[in-house]
């Protein structure tokens, strides 16, 4: 199995973690196990999507703009 030195937040400090029989068949799994205390640590890259509101969402949509 291979292994990763990362920071255990149970154990508090830098421990030997390793990647655990995957269960779900594939070879990338992204959970890591702390060899000490077994706590379980899942690095995967996070993903951000920021909403900018600029001119083009402060405007009236056409169908607002109709007299009733």
């Amino acid at each position: 199995m291979p292994e990763r030195e990362l920071r255990c937040v149970i154990c508090d400090g830098d421990m030997l973690f390793e990647v655990p029989p995957c269960e779900d068949g594939h070879d990338d799994c992204p959970e890591l196990v702390c060899t000490r205390c077994g706590a379980a640590e899942v690095v995967a890259p996070i993903v951000v999507h920021l909403w900018k509101p600029g001119e083009r969402t402060r405007r009236v949509a056409p169908q607002q703009r109709s007299a009733a």
